[in-house]
């Protein structure tokens, strides 16, 4: 089935790498057993702590004082957003063929979404 990529498919491909980069701050944060950063060297963290890069260090990434990564950081979050949009829509508009996958994608929950809510309201008649 050919899709044809459109405006709108950018738009809600946006609020859907929106949602991924809070839901990814939300993970980072809370599912996190070990603290990301050990000590003030980055060197030491990079290579000590597998959840610490270079990138945390360069683009200044919040921890609290015991080294796990801050829920309450809107910076992180941020940061989190920013990066899901860049590599949402960088993959969009390099590569063709993801984003027809995810134009694709976009149409098939979207009919299966309005399909779902006319049954539930033929099965609420009944």
């Amino acid at each position: 089935m050919e899709t044809e990529l459109a405006t709108w498919h950018f738009i809600v491909a946006g609020i859907v790498f929106v949602m991924l980069g809070a839901l990814a701050h939300v993970v980072r944060a809370v599912f996190n057993v070990f603290p990301d950063k050990l000590s003030d060297t980055p060197a030491v963290n990079v290579l000590v702590s597998s959840d610490y890069s270079w990138g945390d260090y360069l683009i200044g990434t919040e921890f609290d004082d015991g080294g796990y990564y801050r829920l309450d950081s809107l910076k992180n979050l941020r940061l989190s957003i920013s990066y899901w949009l860049f590599a949402g829509f960088g993959m969009m508009l390099i590569s063709a063929e993801a984003a027809q996958m995810v134009a694709y994608g976009i149409e098939t929950g979207l009919s299966a979404f309005v399909e779902l809510f006319w049954y539930r309201i033929e099965n609420l008649r009944a």
